[in-house]
């Protein structure tokens, strides 16, 4: 469903259908509730909203295996986010160093990104043949990379941050993990405050994403009588997310019109350093900080991942595209750069995709 609504979206944004669903995606919609206004784009409902749910889910998988799964021990929890650095660091370096003098030198941050629900996805189609900690691996890594990015747009991208609005979130989270401390179980206890939560993530100028991650973390793993409480929500999440969630969040974004200028723009240092910043820079990153945080007992790979896991799931990690794409319109006003970073981000997340599925299908194959 994903794959068909990617093939649906390039469609639809190279017929006589554009316009009209760019017009759709940019249409105001929404309600008021008293004096609060929640009125955006659709465009913004989807990636905003309905990807705030996603992280929600993605989040209660992860608290639960550091609780009591995979991550539970320091070494294991410990390496997805040093690959993360590594992964964030590496191909942001290249960029910059294509890039440096250039009047594209601020795109620095677009091929830092990790699109966690696209590398998810992909990694699902072989999860049969691949050894289960290696999702979990890859969801902890993308995650720790969508926040670092997520800082790195709130600091270097961001035009003012709303610390009123912080300190709101702040209160909220407090109360969500009172709820957590008094082991409340009430779906509604935790969504309700999330919402409130999210509403106030999204004024502060943070990517409100982040209101789902928060609101994970606050819901308990098990009660006193040992009963799974995140699990149990996990569940509820999975159809809604797998079926309607993420099928509109890729309609909804790759709807790109391919433009002749493009393909100049793959060439020039702006589309080199994406294209190589997230076809090499990833998995070098990745690979090389695993490796350092395993040698010096920092780290520790999970049960059952071997090195050819990891190189196949750091070409996975250069699935750049969404968050990629964001960035992109941040850094660039001009809107020929604008496409041509986004053809790159495009491209470069294209052979990630393959390069990766391929690497671990074979190497899972052969194991068998």
């Amino acid at each position: 469903m994903l794959l068909t609504s990617v093939i649906a979206s390039l469609v639809i944004a190279n017929s006589p259908l554009a316009s009209t669903f760019q017009a759709v995606l940019n249409s105001h919609t929404g309600f008021y509730i008293g004096q609060l206004e929640l009125i955006y784009p659709l465009i913004s409902w989807v990636n905003d909203g309905l990807m705030a749910i996603f992280f929600f889910m993605a989040g209660l998988e992860i608290k639960r295996e550091i609780v009591e799964g995979q991550l539970s021990e320091f070494q294991k929890a410990s390496l997805p986010v040093f690959c993360a650095v590594g992964g964030m660091l590496v191909p942001a370096a290249i960029y910059f160093l294509l890039n440096y003098g250039t009047p594209t030198a601020n795109g620095w941050g677009i091929p830092m990104a990790t699109d966690i629900a696209f590398a998810v996805a992909i990694l699902n189609a072989i999860r049969k043949i691949v050894p289960p900690a290696l999702k979990v691996f890859l969801t902890a890594l993308a995650i720790a990379d969508d926040l670092g990015a997520i800082v790195v747009v709130a600091v270097f991208y961001t035009q003012s941050i709303e610390f009123t609005y912080l300190l709101y979130v702040l209160a909220v989270f407090g109360l969500l993990l009172v709820f957590n401390f008094f082991e409340v179980k009430s779906i509604w206890a935790y969504v309700i405050p999330g919402v409130v939560m999210w509403y106030f993530v999204h004024h502060s100028g943070i990517h409100a994403t982040v209101a789902g991650v928060l609101t994970a973390l606050a819901v308990p793993v098990r009660n006193k009588k040992g009963d799974e409480v995140a699990a149990h929500f996990e569940h509820k999440l999975h159809n809604p997310v797998n079926y309607i969630i993420l099928p509109l969040f890729a309609l909804a974004n790759t709807n790109i019109t391919f433009k002749a200028e493009m393909l100049h723009g793959l060439v020039s240092p702006l589309g080199l350093g994406i294209v190589a910043g997230l076809i090499l820079g990833k998995p070098i990153g990745i690979i090389g900080m695993a490796y350092v945080a395993v040698k010096t007992r920092l780290g520790k790979l999970p049960q059952q991942v071997k090195w050819p896991h990891i190189a196949g799931m750091g070409l996975l990690a250069g699935i750049g595209f969404t968050m990629s794409i964001f960035i992109s319109l941040l850094s660039f006003s001009n809107k020929l750069l604008q496409t041509e970073a986004k053809f790159a981000v495009l491209l470069a997340s294209v052979l990630a995709a393959l390069s990766g599925f391929l690497l671990l299908r074979s190497y899972s194959r052969r194991r068998i």
